[in-house]
């Protein structure tokens, strides 16, 4: 199969990949990989961009649109849209300025969202890659995700969710929160009134660390156990390809004992040269 290089600037809307897509950055590389829920014959609701905001920095965003139907996916564009839009004119090449277009991106969003009047929603999971650094924004329960070549988690986002509040409490443990039977509900999304964004802490990364940021197509479907095992060394494109075929054959063959929730699934890794 042809290899898939894109340098410039793209979008995601509605795909139906086949094959992960590569992007060269400034300081690394770049995959993404988004298709459709294999039950049905809805388009994608997903979302996913990768933003040159300077010369030498980036802007990682994934959306995963709530609301059914066509609503969920218009949420999710209008969420990317916006924050491309927004790092476009920030004119300067000051890290400030690009974390508050990233910020102005998001709410402006949420307003956007919320005026469509029919209840739809978003997550967004946004990474800025900055001078050898990241800094990660979120609203939802996207995952990010930061791990070493060994396996080690540097950074893990906790869901806006009831579940994703209960494990960080220590009151659920993983396997136990993987077949809740509230996993689904979101406390926090883009075009909701009093929606949040929770910005983390800036992050060093070293040489070859990946950053996964990845939509609950994926998180509902692999432990992060799995998850990084697959995806924290090797040739990047070859791990977003295995770590996606895992998650679609567990969507398609249900197993008794292994979690299993056919859904839209979009993932972006990222690792540093």
């Amino acid at each position: 199969m042809t290899e898939q290089i894109e340098k410039a600037p793209q979008a995601y809307f509605e795909e139906d990949m086949a094959e992960p897509v590569l992007h060269t950055l400034p300081a690394g590389e770049a995959v993404v990989f988004t298709t459709s829920n294999p039950e049905k014959d809805t388009p994608n609701e997903d979302a996913a961009a990768i933003i040159h905001a300077t010369p030498s920095d980036s802007v990682l965003v994934l959306a995963d649109g709530m609301g059914g139907r066509k609503s969920g996916g218009q949420a999710s564009k209008l969420a990317i849209d916006s924050l491309r839009d927004s790092v476009a004119h920030a004119t300067t090449e000051e890290d400030l300025m690009i974390r508050t277009a990233i910020l102005n991106g998001i709410e402006t969003a949420s307003r956007d969202v919320l005026a469509m009047g029919v209840g739809a929603g978003t997550t967004i999971a946004v990474i800025e890659v900055q001078d050898g650094t990241i800094r990660p924004y979120h609203v939802g329960d996207s995952m990010i995700l930061v791990t070493g070549q060994r396996g080690m988690i540097k950074l893990q986002t906790v869901a806006h969710s009831p579940v994703g509040f209960a494990v960080e409490a220590g009151i659920l443990d993983e396997d136990e929160a993987m077949h809740h039977e509230e996993r689904h509900l979101v406390l926090n999304m883009v075009g909701s009134s009093d929606m949040r964004i929770e910005v983390g802490p800036i992050l060093k990364l070293a040489p070859r660390d990946t950053v996964l940021l990845a939509s609950d197509g994926l998180i509902d479907n692999l432990t992060v156990e799995e998850i990084v095992s697959l995806i924290r060394k090797g040739p990047l494109k070859e791990c977003v390809r295995q770590v996606a075929e895992k998650a679609q054959k567990r969507m398609e063959t249900p197993e008794s004992s292994l979690p299993c929730k056919p859904d839209d699934l979009t993932l972006i890794a990222y690792r540093s040269k």
